[in-house]
Protein backbone atom coordinates (compact mmCIF):
# COMPACT_ATOMS: atom_id res chain seq x y z
CA UNK A 1 0.00 0.00 0.00
CA UNK A 2 1.29 3.49 -0.67
CA UNK A 3 2.55 6.00 1.50
CA UNK A 4 -0.52 7.92 2.73
CA UNK A 5 0.25 11.56 1.14
CA UNK A 6 -3.16 13.32 2.61
CA UNK A 7 -4.85 12.67 6.11
CA UNK A 8 -8.55 13.30 6.69
CA UNK A 9 -10.34 13.91 9.93
CA UNK A 10 -13.73 13.62 10.79
CA UNK A 11 -13.54 10.79 7.59
CA UNK A 12 -17.01 9.11 9.19
CA UNK A 13 -18.85 12.34 9.21
CA UNK A 14 -20.94 13.98 7.09
CA UNK A 15 -18.03 16.50 5.05
CA UNK A 16 -15.24 13.86 5.72
CA UNK A 17 -16.82 10.76 3.81
CA UNK A 18 -17.55 12.87 0.69
CA UNK A 19 -13.74 14.49 1.05
CA UNK A 20 -12.37 10.89 1.46
CA UNK A 21 -14.52 9.90 -1.34
CA UNK A 22 -13.23 12.15 -3.45
CA UNK A 23 -9.57 12.03 -2.67
CA UNK A 24 -9.36 8.36 -3.53
CA UNK A 25 -10.82 8.99 -6.63
CA UNK A 26 -8.19 11.68 -7.71
CA UNK A 27 -5.90 8.32 -7.00
CA UNK A 28 -4.28 9.48 -3.55
CA UNK A 29 -3.40 7.58 -1.25
CA UNK A 30 -5.30 8.96 2.56
CA UNK A 31 -5.05 8.08 5.98
CA UNK A 32 -8.49 7.95 7.98
CA UNK A 33 -8.00 8.80 11.71
CA UNK A 34 -10.67 7.56 13.44
CA UNK A 35 -11.33 7.19 17.25
CA UNK A 36 -12.85 3.93 16.88
CA UNK A 37 -10.70 2.06 14.14
CA UNK A 38 -11.88 -1.16 15.10
CA UNK A 39 -11.93 -3.78 11.73
CA UNK A 40 -16.25 -3.26 11.99
CA UNK A 41 -15.82 0.61 11.93
CA UNK A 42 -13.25 0.32 9.31
CA UNK A 43 -14.87 -2.00 7.12
CA UNK A 44 -17.94 0.15 6.84
CA UNK A 45 -16.14 3.19 5.46
CA UNK A 46 -14.32 0.96 2.85
CA UNK A 47 -17.90 -0.57 2.15
CA UNK A 48 -19.53 2.85 1.99
CA UNK A 49 -16.92 3.71 -0.31
CA UNK A 50 -17.45 0.94 -2.81
CA UNK A 51 -20.82 1.68 -2.77
CA UNK A 52 -20.48 4.97 -4.04
CA UNK A 53 -18.01 4.21 -6.84
CA UNK A 54 -14.85 4.91 -5.23
CA UNK A 55 -12.19 2.66 -4.74
CA UNK A 56 -10.92 1.78 -0.62
CA UNK A 57 -7.67 0.35 -2.22
CA UNK A 58 -5.87 3.90 -1.28
CA UNK A 59 -6.86 4.08 2.06
CA UNK A 60 -5.39 3.44 5.31
CA UNK A 61 -6.97 3.57 8.61
CA UNK A 62 -5.52 4.43 11.63
CA UNK A 63 -7.03 4.68 15.21
CA UNK A 64 -6.55 8.52 17.04
CA UNK A 65 -8.47 11.00 18.66
CA UNK A 66 -8.49 14.64 18.06
CA UNK A 67 -9.13 15.28 21.82
CA UNK A 68 -5.48 14.07 22.82
CA UNK A 69 -2.31 15.88 22.21
CA UNK A 70 -0.49 14.12 19.20
CA UNK A 71 -3.98 12.58 18.25
CA UNK A 72 -3.17 9.91 20.14
CA UNK A 73 -1.47 8.19 17.38
CA UNK A 74 0.97 5.20 17.98
CA UNK A 75 4.53 6.04 17.49
CA UNK A 76 4.16 3.58 14.42
CA UNK A 77 0.78 5.19 13.33
CA UNK A 78 2.54 8.20 13.46
CA UNK A 79 6.04 7.29 10.94
CA UNK A 80 3.33 6.07 8.57
CA UNK A 81 2.38 9.26 8.42
CA UNK A 82 4.82 11.27 8.45
CA UNK A 83 4.88 12.11 4.63
CA UNK A 84 1.86 13.55 4.55
CA UNK A 85 1.64 16.67 2.50
CA UNK A 86 -2.39 17.72 3.09
CA UNK A 87 -4.17 17.99 6.08
CA UNK A 88 -8.01 18.14 6.03
CA UNK A 89 -9.62 18.88 9.62
CA UNK A 90 -13.30 18.29 8.92
CA UNK A 91 -14.14 16.64 12.48
CA UNK A 92 -16.30 18.86 14.69
CA UNK A 93 -19.12 18.00 17.63
CA UNK A 94 -22.09 19.49 15.70
CA UNK A 95 -25.04 18.93 18.16
CA UNK A 96 -27.13 21.54 19.66
CA UNK A 97 -27.47 21.51 23.08
CA UNK A 98 -24.01 20.88 24.29
CA UNK A 99 -22.44 21.25 27.10
CA UNK A 100 -19.73 23.81 27.36
CA UNK A 101 -16.64 22.01 27.90
CA UNK A 102 -17.95 19.10 25.68
CA UNK A 103 -18.22 21.66 22.72
CA UNK A 104 -14.61 23.33 23.54
CA UNK A 105 -13.60 19.30 23.74
CA UNK A 106 -13.81 18.80 20.02
CA UNK A 107 -13.93 21.97 18.43
CA UNK A 108 -11.08 24.67 19.79
CA UNK A 109 -8.77 21.72 21.79
CA UNK A 110 -9.10 19.57 19.15
CA UNK A 111 -8.87 21.69 16.59
CA UNK A 112 -5.68 22.90 18.06
CA UNK A 113 -4.36 19.16 18.34
CA UNK A 114 -4.92 18.31 14.72
CA UNK A 115 -2.52 21.87 13.46
CA UNK A 116 -0.29 21.30 16.05
CA UNK A 117 0.81 17.19 15.49
CA UNK A 118 0.28 19.06 11.03
CA UNK A 119 3.05 21.09 12.30
CA UNK A 120 5.59 18.65 12.73
CA UNK A 121 5.04 16.80 9.29
CA UNK A 122 8.38 17.69 7.09
CA UNK A 123 6.43 18.07 4.06
CA UNK A 124 3.72 19.85 4.95
CA UNK A 125 2.22 22.01 2.16
CA UNK A 126 -1.31 22.89 3.65
CA UNK A 127 -3.72 21.96 6.28
CA UNK A 128 -7.30 22.67 5.42
CA UNK A 129 -9.76 23.46 8.52
CA UNK A 130 -13.32 23.87 8.53
CA UNK A 131 -15.13 26.36 10.39
CA UNK A 132 -18.47 28.09 8.83
CA UNK A 133 -19.73 30.49 7.08
CA UNK A 134 -21.33 32.40 10.23
CA UNK A 135 -18.30 31.61 12.44
CA UNK A 136 -15.89 33.00 9.64
CA UNK A 137 -17.63 36.53 9.93
CA UNK A 138 -16.03 36.95 13.77
CA UNK A 139 -12.48 37.09 11.75
CA UNK A 140 -11.33 39.70 14.81
CA UNK A 141 -12.43 37.64 17.61
CA UNK A 142 -9.19 36.89 19.16
CA UNK A 143 -7.77 33.78 21.18
CA UNK A 144 -7.61 33.36 24.09
CA UNK A 145 -10.59 35.34 24.52
CA UNK A 146 -10.86 37.66 28.37
CA UNK A 147 -13.08 35.53 30.62
CA UNK A 148 -16.13 38.03 30.88
CA UNK A 149 -16.25 37.93 26.71
CA UNK A 150 -15.84 34.44 26.52
CA UNK A 151 -18.37 33.94 29.05
CA UNK A 152 -20.86 36.28 27.04
CA UNK A 153 -19.97 34.52 23.84
CA UNK A 154 -21.19 31.12 24.42
CA UNK A 155 -23.87 32.64 26.22
CA UNK A 156 -25.07 34.35 23.26
CA UNK A 157 -24.36 31.84 21.02
CA UNK A 158 -24.84 28.59 22.13
CA UNK A 159 -22.10 26.00 23.15
CA UNK A 160 -21.84 24.85 19.52
CA UNK A 161 -21.46 27.90 17.26
CA UNK A 162 -19.53 29.96 20.53
CA UNK A 163 -16.82 26.63 20.37
CA UNK A 164 -16.38 26.62 16.76
CA UNK A 165 -15.95 30.62 16.99
CA UNK A 166 -13.45 30.14 19.42
CA UNK A 167 -11.72 27.10 17.50
CA UNK A 168 -11.86 29.18 14.13
CA UNK A 169 -9.74 32.02 16.43
CA UNK A 170 -7.50 29.97 18.09
CA UNK A 171 -6.28 27.82 14.75
CA UNK A 172 -5.74 31.23 13.47
CA UNK A 173 -3.61 32.47 16.08
CA UNK A 174 -1.69 29.37 15.89
CA UNK A 175 -0.79 29.22 12.75
CA UNK A 176 0.07 32.76 12.58
CA UNK A 177 2.51 32.44 15.35
CA UNK A 178 4.30 29.00 14.54
CA UNK A 179 4.17 29.87 10.07
CA UNK A 180 1.46 27.20 9.81
CA UNK A 181 0.33 26.98 5.96
CA UNK A 182 -3.57 27.18 6.74
CA UNK A 183 -6.53 27.69 4.49
CA UNK A 184 -9.94 28.08 6.07
CA UNK A 185 -13.22 26.98 4.54
CA UNK A 186 -16.49 28.46 5.63
CA UNK A 187 -19.01 26.35 4.10
CA UNK A 188 -22.85 27.51 4.53
CA UNK A 189 -25.64 24.76 5.26
CA UNK A 190 -24.36 21.53 3.52
CA UNK A 191 -27.41 19.63 2.34
CA UNK A 192 -27.08 16.32 0.30
CA UNK A 193 -25.64 15.59 -2.98
CA UNK A 194 -26.62 17.39 -6.15
CA UNK A 195 -27.40 14.11 -8.30
CA UNK A 196 -28.65 11.79 -5.25
CA UNK A 197 -29.57 14.00 -2.28
CA UNK A 198 -27.69 11.72 -0.32
CA UNK A 199 -27.02 13.37 3.87
CA UNK A 200 -27.38 11.40 6.11
CA UNK A 201 -27.29 14.72 8.39
CA UNK A 202 -30.46 15.87 9.73
CA UNK A 203 -30.64 18.92 12.40
CA UNK A 204 -30.62 22.39 11.45
CA UNK A 205 -32.53 23.26 8.11
CA UNK A 206 -33.01 19.35 7.14
CA UNK A 207 -35.21 19.36 10.66
CA UNK A 208 -36.89 22.24 9.38
CA UNK A 209 -37.75 20.73 5.81
CA UNK A 210 -38.85 17.39 7.91
CA UNK A 211 -40.77 19.70 10.09
CA UNK A 212 -42.68 20.97 7.02
CA UNK A 213 -42.89 17.35 5.36
CA UNK A 214 -44.82 16.18 8.57
CA UNK A 215 -47.08 19.07 8.78
CA UNK A 216 -45.04 20.64 12.23
CA UNK A 217 -43.91 23.93 10.60
CA UNK A 218 -47.42 26.68 11.00
CA UNK A 219 -44.91 29.59 11.20
CA UNK A 220 -41.30 30.66 9.75
CA UNK A 221 -38.87 32.65 12.23
CA UNK A 222 -37.50 35.39 10.45
CA UNK A 223 -38.47 38.11 7.69
CA UNK A 224 -39.03 37.85 4.00
CA UNK A 225 -35.05 38.71 3.72
CA UNK A 226 -33.85 35.73 5.98
CA UNK A 227 -30.71 34.18 3.96
CA UNK A 228 -29.96 30.67 5.21
CA UNK A 229 -27.77 29.79 1.98
CA UNK A 230 -26.89 26.10 1.20
CA UNK A 231 -24.00 24.37 -0.72
CA UNK A 232 -24.39 20.64 -1.44
CA UNK A 233 -22.00 18.20 -0.02
CA UNK A 234 -20.42 16.93 -3.41
CA UNK A 235 -19.60 20.33 -4.69
CA UNK A 236 -17.70 21.30 -0.50
CA UNK A 237 -16.10 18.37 -0.82
CA UNK A 238 -14.29 18.83 -4.83
CA UNK A 239 -13.26 22.57 -3.11
CA UNK A 240 -11.89 21.28 -0.37
CA UNK A 241 -9.78 19.05 -2.21
CA UNK A 242 -8.92 21.27 -4.63
CA UNK A 243 -7.98 23.94 -2.07
CA UNK A 244 -4.17 22.59 -1.51
CA UNK A 245 -3.03 22.86 -5.52
CA UNK A 246 -5.01 25.66 -6.56
CA UNK A 247 -5.39 28.02 -4.01
CA UNK A 248 -2.08 29.70 -4.18
CA UNK A 249 -1.21 31.34 -0.91
CA UNK A 250 -2.38 29.82 2.41
CA UNK A 251 -3.69 32.72 5.21
CA UNK A 252 -6.96 33.01 3.21
CA UNK A 253 -10.20 31.91 4.35
CA UNK A 254 -13.43 30.92 1.73
CA UNK A 255 -16.99 31.39 1.73
CA UNK A 256 -18.40 28.45 0.15
CA UNK A 257 -21.74 28.95 -0.72
CA UNK A 258 -24.25 28.99 -3.33
CA UNK A 259 -25.24 32.44 -3.58
CA UNK A 260 -28.18 31.96 -5.74
CA UNK A 261 -30.31 29.72 -2.64
CA UNK A 262 -33.15 31.44 -2.42
CA UNK A 263 -34.06 33.71 1.05
CA UNK A 264 -35.16 31.22 3.72
CA UNK A 265 -39.39 31.98 2.79
CA UNK A 266 -39.02 30.87 -0.96
CA UNK A 267 -36.96 27.71 -0.29
CA UNK A 268 -39.43 26.05 2.38
CA UNK A 269 -42.64 27.66 -0.32
CA UNK A 270 -40.45 25.78 -3.19
CA UNK A 271 -39.94 22.39 -0.77
CA UNK A 272 -43.51 23.11 -0.02
CA UNK A 273 -44.79 22.88 -3.61
CA UNK A 274 -42.36 20.27 -4.17
CA UNK A 275 -43.44 17.62 -1.56
CA UNK A 276 -47.41 18.93 -1.58
CA UNK A 277 -47.50 20.30 1.30
CA UNK A 278 -49.12 23.70 2.79
CA UNK A 279 -45.92 26.48 3.35
CA UNK A 280 -46.23 28.79 6.39
CA UNK A 281 -47.98 32.17 5.81
CA UNK A 282 -46.71 33.55 9.08
CA UNK A 283 -43.27 34.77 9.30
CA UNK A 284 -42.42 35.93 13.62
CA UNK A 285 -39.26 38.17 14.21
CA UNK A 286 -36.65 36.23 15.77
CA UNK A 287 -36.10 38.52 18.62
CA UNK A 288 -39.65 37.44 19.65
CA UNK A 289 -38.96 33.64 18.81
CA UNK A 290 -36.11 34.31 21.54
CA UNK A 291 -38.26 35.60 24.12
CA UNK A 292 -40.63 32.64 24.12
CA UNK A 293 -40.14 28.90 25.23
CA UNK A 294 -38.84 26.89 22.97
CA UNK A 295 -41.51 24.16 24.50
CA UNK A 296 -43.79 26.42 23.10
CA UNK A 297 -41.91 27.48 19.44
CA UNK A 298 -40.64 23.99 18.76
CA UNK A 299 -37.29 26.16 17.50
CA UNK A 300 -34.17 25.29 19.23
CA UNK A 301 -32.58 28.58 20.33
CA UNK A 302 -29.32 27.98 18.98
CA UNK A 303 -30.80 27.98 15.32
CA UNK A 304 -31.64 31.45 15.67
CA UNK A 305 -28.24 33.10 15.23
CA UNK A 306 -28.49 31.88 11.78
CA UNK A 307 -31.34 33.63 10.65
CA UNK A 308 -29.83 36.40 9.49
CA UNK A 309 -30.28 38.80 6.29
CA UNK A 310 -26.37 39.09 6.01
CA UNK A 311 -24.86 38.22 3.00
CA UNK A 312 -20.97 36.61 2.44
CA UNK A 313 -18.03 37.58 0.04
CA UNK A 314 -17.64 34.35 -2.22
CA UNK A 315 -14.92 35.95 -4.55
CA UNK A 316 -12.07 33.71 -3.33
CA UNK A 317 -13.49 31.21 -3.20
CA UNK A 318 -15.14 31.23 -7.24
CA UNK A 319 -11.61 32.13 -7.65
CA UNK A 320 -10.19 28.58 -6.64
CA UNK A 321 -13.45 26.77 -7.90
CA UNK A 322 -12.33 28.20 -11.28
CA UNK A 323 -9.18 27.27 -10.83
CA UNK A 324 -9.79 24.05 -10.39
CA UNK A 325 -12.79 24.05 -13.33
CA UNK A 326 -15.33 23.88 -10.74
CA UNK A 327 -18.75 24.82 -11.11
CA UNK A 328 -21.85 24.93 -8.65
CA UNK A 329 -24.52 22.52 -9.30
CA UNK A 330 -28.28 24.24 -10.23
CA UNK A 331 -29.44 24.80 -6.92
CA UNK A 332 -33.03 24.28 -6.90
CA UNK A 333 -33.13 20.42 -8.54
CA UNK A 334 -30.58 19.91 -5.76
CA UNK A 335 -33.04 21.28 -3.00
CA UNK A 336 -35.53 19.27 -3.94
CA UNK A 337 -33.46 15.83 -4.23
CA UNK A 338 -32.15 16.41 -0.95
CA UNK A 339 -35.70 17.12 0.19
CA UNK A 340 -37.17 13.86 -1.58
CA UNK A 341 -33.98 11.88 0.45
CA UNK A 342 -35.30 13.48 3.76
CA UNK A 343 -38.89 12.23 3.47
CA UNK A 344 -37.71 9.04 1.92
CA UNK A 345 -35.60 8.17 5.13
CA UNK A 346 -38.42 9.61 7.73
CA UNK A 347 -41.40 8.00 6.41
CA UNK A 348 -42.27 6.53 8.97
CA UNK A 349 -42.65 9.60 11.05
CA UNK A 350 -46.24 10.57 12.69
CA UNK A 351 -47.92 13.31 10.74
Amino acid sequence: MRTPDAVVLGATGFIGRWLLLELLGQGRPVAAVLRDASPGRADRLREWIGEHGGDAAGLTVVPGDIATAGLGLSSADDARLGAVRDVFNAAALFRFGLGREEARTANVDGALHVARWAATRGDLRRVVHVSGYRVGSDAATRYPLPAAESEELYRVRGAYEASKVEGDAAVRELAARAGLPLTVVNPSTVIGHSVTGESGQYIGLADLVVKLWAGRLPALAGTARTFVPVVTVDHLARFMAAVPEHDPEPGGAHWVLDEDTPYLRDLVRLLADHLGVRAPRLMVPVGLVRRLPSRLTGVEPETLTFLSEDRYDTRSARRVAEAAGLRLPPIEPALRRWADRLVAERRDMPR
